[in-house]
Protein backbone atom coordinates (compact mmCIF):
# COMPACT_ATOMS: atom_id res chain seq x y z
CA UNK A 1 0.00 0.00 0.00
CA UNK A 2 1.46 3.21 -1.01
CA UNK A 3 1.55 6.47 1.09
CA UNK A 4 0.22 9.61 -0.17
CA UNK A 5 0.96 13.60 1.24
CA UNK A 6 -1.08 15.68 0.08
CA UNK A 7 -0.75 19.56 1.18
CA UNK A 8 -3.56 21.84 0.39
CA UNK A 9 -5.52 24.41 2.27
CA UNK A 10 -8.74 23.65 4.53
CA UNK A 11 -10.71 26.81 3.43
CA UNK A 12 -10.25 29.20 0.55
CA UNK A 13 -12.48 32.19 -0.31
CA UNK A 14 -14.31 31.55 -3.77
CA UNK A 15 -12.08 32.96 -6.51
CA UNK A 16 -8.91 32.49 -4.34
CA UNK A 17 -5.84 30.20 -6.36
CA UNK A 18 -4.64 27.50 -4.59
CA UNK A 19 -1.47 25.69 -4.14
CA UNK A 20 -1.95 21.60 -4.07
CA UNK A 21 1.05 19.76 -3.49
CA UNK A 22 1.24 16.23 -3.48
CA UNK A 23 3.89 13.31 -2.84
CA UNK A 24 2.93 9.35 -2.83
CA UNK A 25 5.62 6.82 -1.90
CA UNK A 26 6.97 4.82 -4.56
CA UNK A 27 9.78 3.43 -6.55
CA UNK A 28 9.31 4.16 -9.75
CA UNK A 29 11.47 1.23 -11.23
CA UNK A 30 12.58 2.15 -15.20
CA UNK A 31 13.37 -1.37 -16.09
CA UNK A 32 16.87 -0.66 -16.99
CA UNK A 33 18.31 -0.89 -13.56
CA UNK A 34 20.24 -3.92 -12.53
CA UNK A 35 19.48 -5.75 -9.06
CA UNK A 36 22.20 -6.90 -6.63
CA UNK A 37 21.69 -10.32 -8.56
CA UNK A 38 22.95 -8.62 -11.49
CA UNK A 39 19.52 -8.97 -13.46
CA UNK A 40 17.52 -6.30 -14.26
CA UNK A 41 14.47 -5.19 -12.15
CA UNK A 42 11.56 -5.05 -13.83
CA UNK A 43 9.78 -2.13 -14.49
CA UNK A 44 7.21 -0.84 -12.30
CA UNK A 45 6.08 3.16 -12.58
CA UNK A 46 3.19 5.18 -12.05
CA UNK A 47 2.27 6.39 -15.19
CA UNK A 48 -1.23 8.27 -14.02
CA UNK A 49 -2.05 11.07 -12.28
CA UNK A 50 -5.46 12.81 -12.15
CA UNK A 51 -6.91 15.27 -9.70
CA UNK A 52 -10.53 16.05 -9.64
CA UNK A 53 -12.69 18.43 -7.84
CA UNK A 54 -16.14 17.85 -7.18
CA UNK A 55 -15.83 15.26 -10.03
CA UNK A 56 -14.23 17.54 -12.72
CA UNK A 57 -10.72 16.76 -13.56
CA UNK A 58 -8.47 20.02 -12.83
CA UNK A 59 -4.91 18.56 -13.57
CA UNK A 60 -3.64 15.22 -14.77
CA UNK A 61 -0.17 14.27 -15.35
CA UNK A 62 1.33 10.96 -17.52
CA UNK A 63 4.47 9.75 -16.16
CA UNK A 64 7.63 7.89 -17.37
CA UNK A 65 10.44 5.71 -16.44
CA UNK A 66 12.46 9.52 -16.17
CA UNK A 67 10.24 10.41 -12.89
CA UNK A 68 12.25 9.88 -9.34
CA UNK A 69 11.36 7.96 -6.67
CA UNK A 70 8.49 9.14 -4.51
CA UNK A 71 7.06 11.87 -7.22
CA UNK A 72 5.85 14.68 -6.25
CA UNK A 73 3.78 17.19 -8.00
CA UNK A 74 2.19 20.74 -7.07
CA UNK A 75 -0.08 22.46 -9.55
CA UNK A 76 -2.60 25.40 -8.68
CA UNK A 77 -6.69 25.47 -8.97
CA UNK A 78 -9.01 28.19 -8.06
CA UNK A 79 -11.29 27.87 -5.55
CA UNK A 80 -15.12 27.78 -6.95
CA UNK A 81 -17.33 25.55 -4.23
CA UNK A 82 -17.07 23.55 -1.42
CA UNK A 83 -16.83 20.24 -2.37
CA UNK A 84 -13.96 17.47 -2.49
CA UNK A 85 -10.71 17.28 -4.65
CA UNK A 86 -10.03 13.56 -5.67
CA UNK A 87 -6.60 12.68 -5.99
CA UNK A 88 -5.94 9.30 -8.72
CA UNK A 89 -2.70 7.50 -9.00
CA UNK A 90 -2.00 4.46 -11.27
CA UNK A 91 0.57 2.39 -12.56
CA UNK A 92 2.04 -0.72 -13.70
CA UNK A 93 1.19 -4.16 -12.03
CA UNK A 94 -2.65 -2.98 -11.48
CA UNK A 95 -1.07 -0.29 -8.95
CA UNK A 96 -4.02 2.33 -7.68
CA UNK A 97 -3.96 4.50 -5.42
CA UNK A 98 -7.06 7.41 -4.12
CA UNK A 99 -6.88 9.63 -1.83
CA UNK A 100 -9.86 12.51 -0.86
CA UNK A 101 -9.84 16.03 0.45
CA UNK A 102 -12.46 18.25 1.59
CA UNK A 103 -12.20 22.49 0.79
CA UNK A 104 -14.60 24.92 2.41
CA UNK A 105 -15.04 27.50 0.52
CA UNK A 106 -16.35 30.90 1.82
CA UNK A 107 -17.50 34.08 -0.09
CA UNK A 108 -15.16 36.40 -1.34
Amino acid sequence: MARALIHMPATARRGEVIEIRALIGHPMETGYRPGADGRIVPRDIIRSFVCKYNGEQVFGAELHQAISANPYIAFFTIATESGTLEFTWEGDNRFAHSEKMTLTVSAP
